[in-house]
């Protein structure tokens, strides 16, 4: 018999947190349909963006399980607890612009420029002031449970971390100059 639980700690919690956990960006390109656990790992992702003809489903209840790969805590703070309730417990699967609709997902284009949106998306954050990025991801990661003042105090010491930061001088004197700045990530 198949140990689901221990399976599901060492291949797909392990990995659902990895990415939580990975110091940059992840960008979810979504063509055809992300159900089930295909559906979380978008979810683990820090950015959606899908074709036209993508479709997003929590479908376990189909066949009898309950969700699974972090849906249960990414879901609810994406879409409320109601409408992710109603996801996983009628096992509906929407449209790519039903999950744009709910905030499910960041953006919906048509099949031929997904690669195009999804590269330029990327490229803009591989602009971006890497310290200052990885700061971001550890501060929503952290503020999705803890309380203000936590989230007050964990900003505080984090800005203090970038505010030493090479790539704030840059990103200052690249301002007063009037030119892009060229982040180094130190």
């Amino acid at each position: 018999t198949i140990d689901v639980t221990a399976s599901l700690r060492e291949h797909t919690n392990s990995t659902i947190l990895a990415m939580r956990r990975l110091p940059k960006p992840i960008i979810a390109r979504v063509h055809g349909h992300a159900v089930g656990v295909g559906c979380n790992y978008a979810l683990a992702s820090d950015i959606i963006i899908a074709s036209e003809d993508a479709k997003f489903g929590q479908v376990f209840v189909k066949i009898g399980l309950m969700p699974d790969g972090g849906s249960t805590f990414f879901l609810p703070r994406s879409v409320g607890y109601a409408k992710a309730f109603e996801l996983m417990a009628t096992g509906e699967i929407i449209s790519a612009n039903d999950a744009f609709a709910l905030g499910l997902v960041n953006r919906v284009v048509p099949f031929d420029l997904l690669g195009a949106t999804v590269n330029a998306m990327a490229a803009r954050l591989s602009d971006a002031a890497p310290i200052a990025l990885r700061k971001i991801k550890e501060g929503l990661n952290h503020g999705l449970n803890a309380d203000l003042a936590s989230s007050l105090d964990f900003e505080a010491v984090n800005q203090g971390v970038c505010f030493q930061s090479a790539d704030f001088r840059e990103g200052v004197q690249a301002f007063i100059e009037i030119r892009k700045a060229h982040f180094q990530g130190k």
